[in-house]
C-alpha cells in the first residue's frame, strides 16, 4: 500500500481517504474489501450494505 492510496491533496490540505479504526484510533486505517472494511491490527470489521 502506498501513501497516495491513503491520502490525497486538496488545495493546500492533506485529506485521509480511508476510515480510521474506531478501536485502535487515528493512524490505523481500515482495509477496503469488496463487501467489508476491516482492521488488520485488531480484527474490527464493518460489513457494507447494498
Amino acid at each position: 500500500m502506498e501513501k497516495r492510496e491513503i491520502f490525497k491533496v486538496e488545495g493546500d490540505k492533506i485529506v485521509r481517504t480511508r476510515k480510521s479504526c474506531p478501536k485502535c484510533g487515528d493512524g490505523v486505517f481500515l482495509a477496503e474489501h469488496k463487501n467489508r472494511v476491516s482492521c488488520g491490527k485488531c480484527g474490527y470489521t464493518e460489513f457494507k450494505t447494498k
